[in-house]
């Protein structure tokens, strides 16, 4: 009998993880031939959420647990859960029901009938999304795929449905710096995508601000893409040259005109303009030294504080 094993990151989700659970009830009877293990990975949640996983894990020995002991990101709890599959077939998803559960069935199907090692989703709409956030999430996409050679399908989700095969190239990956949606294009296999229209949280508030997202961003652009290092060459050797013919226009100004002295406010707006693009270029740097500094640490992706399963009950994970 085949086995699906759920990867559920959760922060915070006292509120939706009971709603999550009756859905996700209602698909495991639909696929009665197949074995399920969900794994909740509380991502050092500050409310109830633990406290509902231990009772659920009472209740149904399908739902696993593990338990950071801090707020180490989504990230890292995908990681976790991949780590800890034992499933012939890994599915990850939100527990906010925006990844419906109800198109497992159909993403299981394609699998079994079709030759692809992963389903995946994307959003045909983002209707009920903030304007400035979609636009924000498009001109991510559109940036990234610009400079980046992986590339990452615009409105893609993390829910997903893969073989094993491909879930073990995935943990191959163990970087410190993780982005899941480009890790997940990187490894490669064949991909079917499916659209489905944007749905509403089911209980709660988004943990996603524009901050977070923005700092997400930079982790993806970062993580698959040195254009930016090039960018900051090319501006330097530009400002280089554009340096050189000011040098040769001041000399020649200076020798037909003289030295005026008003020629000051442009001179000390140049210095600034000037300045302004070497610190732009000089962070550019420093937010690529700053990964390979925290990945020359090898430091753990998370920590577990506790486990549904004595086996995973290690004080961390690499």
């Amino acid at each position: 009998m085949k086995k699906i094993s759920v990867v559920v990151p959760c922060f915070n989700e006292e509120e939706a993880i009971p709603v999550y659970y009756q859905e996700m009830c209602h698909v495991m009877k639909e696929m009665s031939g197949i074995t399920f293990e969900i794994i909740f990975v509380d991502d050092g949640s500050s409310d109830g959420t633990l406290t509902i996983l231990k009772e659920l894990n009472e209740k149904d020995k399908r739902c696993k647990y593990l338990s950071f002991s801090r707020n180490f990101g989504k990230e890292a709890a995908i990681y976790a859960g991949l780590k800890n599959t034992v499933g012939d077939y890994v599915a990850t998803m939100d527990v906010d029901l925006q990844d419906p559960p109800s198109m497992l069935p159909e993403m299981y199907r394609i699998l079994i009938e079709e030759d692809y090692d992963n389903v995946a989703t994307k959003r045909s709409t983002r209707e009920g999304e903030p304007k400035i956030r979609s636009f924000l999430s498009e001109s991510f996409y559109k940036f990234i795929n610009r400079i980046s050679k992986t590339e990452i399908v615009n409105g893609a989700r993390d829910y997903r449905l893969m073989k094993r095969k491909m879930v073990d190239a995935v943990l191959e990956m163990s970087e410190y710096n993780r982005f899941s949606k480009g890790i997940f294009e990187w490894v490669g296999f064949r991909t079917k995508w499916l659209e489905f229209q944007n749905v509403e949280r089911c209980a709660g508030e988004t943990k996603w601000s524009i901050r977070k997202l923005f700092v997400y961003s930079i982790e993806g652009i970062t993580g698959f893409s040195v254009a930016p290092l090039s960018l900051a060459s090319i501006v330097g050797v530009c400002f280089c040259l554009l340096s050189f013919f000011m040098i040769l226009f001041i000399i020649i100004r200076t020798v037909i005109w003289g030295d005026p002295v008003d020629g000051w406010p442009s001179l000390v707006c140049i210095i600034f303009f000037v300045g302004g693009i070497q610190l732009f270029c000089t962070g550019i740097v420093g937010e690529y030294l700053s990964k390979t500094y925290l990945e020359t640490k090898h430091r753990p992706i998370f920590i577990l504080k506790d486990s549904s399963d004595a086996k995973n009950g290690k004080c961390y994970e690499k």
